[in-house]
């Protein structure tokens, strides 16, 4: 039995060396998460504008519920699809209230600038979000912080992400102040995934950054401890 353990054991481990690791558009929720993100948008505009706003706020629902049972059915991740439908909810409740097509990117838009707001305050504060979140999930806990060029790097991560929510922010409320639905609809999806996904690759950069620098001090913090210890035991 022992034996037959340490062989099911082997065989696990070569498995998942063996497993390539997630590429970043699987992390960001591969093709089908782009297309899960954009349909209710392109529905909402469409039924919009050939059948009016009440047709485009209960198709945009429509798409989302049938997104979310889509994804049961596959046996996918659920929370992106929960955070998806609740979002587009929230966009079709507005929209509802205003009145006006273009209200369903409103809570989008304001959305982003205190996304924005919040990055650049972890920033000011010295504990950049993008090294928070990413030590939170993968447990690494917060060594980082201790080193200055790792600690930059997440800034740096941090800062390109409040920028990514700031340009969302400008371009957009841009467009709604002009009455461009169309162009809102163009801009939401353009600006979402193609620039997280950029922004994603800066994270990435940080994080192998620091990793290396938290290796490298522990490597030095070691040798000088084993040092340390040869020299007393001399004594």
């Amino acid at each position: 039995m022992h034996e037959d353990r340490e062989t099911t054991g082997r065989v696990a481990g070569d498995q998942s060396k063996e497993r390539p690791a997630p590429t970043l558009l699987e992390q960001m929720g591969g093709v089908s998460g782009l297309l899960y993100s954009s349909l209710p948008v392109v529905v909402f505009v469409l039924a919009n504008a050939f059948f009016g706003l009440w047709a485009g706020i209960w198709s945009a629902l429509g798409s989302g519920v049938l997104i979310t049972v889509l994804r049961v059915v596959r046996k996918e991740p659920l929370q992106p699809a929960i955070s998806g439908l609740f979002g587009v909810a929230i966009a079709a409740f507005v929209a509802y209230r205003t009145g006006s097509a273009k209200g369903f990117f409103l809570f989008g838009i304001w959305a982003s600038l205190v996304y924005c707001g919040v990055f650049v305050l972890s920033i000011l504060v010295r504990w950049p979000l993008a090294g928070l979140v990413w030590s939170f999930l993968n447990g690494t806990g917060t060594a980082w912080r201790s080193d200055r060029r790792s600690r930059y790097g997440y800034d740096l991560a941090t800062l390109t992400l409040a920028a990514v929510f700031g340009a969302r922010f400008v371009v957009q409320r841009w467009l709604y102040e002009a009455d461009h639905t169309g162009w809102l609809a163009f801009a939401k999806i353009a600006m979402g995934y193609p620039l997280y996904g950029l922004a994603l690759l800066v994270v990435v950069w940080a994080v192998r950054r620091s990793d290396q620098r938290i290796k490298e001090l522990e490597e030095v913090r070691a040798s000088t401890e084993a040092g340390t210890e040869a020299a007393l035991r001399v004594q």
